[in-house]
């Protein structure tokens, strides 16, 4: 487990799958988090979750395929979303990431900041990356401002790659370096 100031990250279990099959099945979570290919994301069978999860959480190797943890509250227990670092290059020493809060009531009170510093700490410091990265769609304002907030630099654009609710946006890259994560 990895411990931050609000949260707790915690490998997916079981008992977590009730939680990730709700949240994967709220469209206004999977067009946050998957923009275009939300509809890929969405309206998925508790079995379908399930065959994933036997399939990509349960026999990997972590190096290779990287690992998803449940995000839990400190103090109250409260699952509250996911994470995940995947993509891993042991070459370059750089990974992607990923985070979603499925629970609204926990939006905009720093939980987001909270796993991200908590997950990049454990990807620096433990796993000894270079370099991480992530991206998400123009329109998802709310996870710009915290990746930008956590210390993400924009690093590239790609013009009207993501077609979300009837509009085009841009596809942002981002990104950041150990030593930057440090400052």
């Amino acid at each position: 487990m990895l411990k931050g100031q609000l949260v707790e990250l915690r490998p997916v279990g079981r008992h977590d799958l009730d939680h990730l099959y709700r949240w994967a099945n709220d469209e206004q979570l999977a067009d946050l988090g998957h923009g275009s290919s939300s509809a890929y994301q969405n309206n998925n069978p508790k079995e379908d979750i399930e065959a994933f999860y036997e399939k990509n959480l349960t026999h990997q190797a972590l190096w290779e395929k990287g690992r998803v943890f449940i995000v839990y509250t400190i103090g109250t227990n409260v699952p509250i979303g996911k994470c995940d670092y995947r993509a891993l290059n042991p070459v370059t020493r750089a990974a992607e990431v990923g985070i979603s809060i499925g629970e609204r009531a926990y939006w905009g009170q720093g939980y987001g900041q909270d796993v991200l510093s908590t997950l990049l700490k454990h990807l620096f410091y433990t796993l000894n990356l270079e370099r991480v990265q992530m991206d998400t769609w123009s329109g998802n304002t709310q996870a710009l401002r915290l990746y930008e907030k956590a210390g993400f630099v924009e690093e590239g654009r790609l013009r009207k790659n993501e077609f979300v609710q009837g509009s085009y946006y841009d596809t942002v890259l981002l990104g950041m370096l150990r030593n930057e994560f440090e400052a």
